[in-house]
C-alpha cells in the first residue's frame, strides 16, 4: 500500500511523502518505508510505525543530537576512542 502525505510535516521538518504501508511477516508489526530515501521503521500499530518512520527521517535528513559520552558509555562506547571511520573499514557492514 502506498500513499502521499498531504503535508511536509511539522514547522518545516522533512516528512515522507511516497511512502508504503505494510503488515510484517510475523502479522503484529506494521513496516512504514520512506520510498525515497529507502529509510525503514517499525511499530506495532499502523500509526505508531508512520510516527517512528517520521522520526527515522529526520535523523536521516540531519535531524537530533549528537550522543552525550554519558549515551556512549551506557552502551559501551568509551568516548575517548570514539572516532568516525569509512563503512568500507567496518565489520558491521560486510
Amino acid at each position: 500500500m502506498s500513499t502521499d502525505a498531504d503535508d511536509a510535516g511539522e514547522e518545516g521538518g522533512v516528512s515522507p511523502v511516497n511512502i508504503s504501508l505494510s503488515l510484517g511477516d510475523d502479522g503484529e508489526t506494521w513496516v512504514a518505508r520512506d520510498e525515497d530515501t529507502g529509510v525503514t521503521s517499525q511499530g506495532p500499530t499502523r500509526r505508531a510505525a508512520l510516527s517512528n518512520l517520521d522520526e527515522a527521517v529526520a535523523g536521516y535528513h540531519g535531524a537530533g543530537d549528537a550522543p552525550s559520552e554519558a549515551d556512549l558509555r551506557e552502551l559501551g562506547i568509551d568516548p575517548a576512542r570514539n572516532e568516525s571511520g569509512s563503512i568500507d573499514d567496518s565489520e558491521v557492514f560486510e
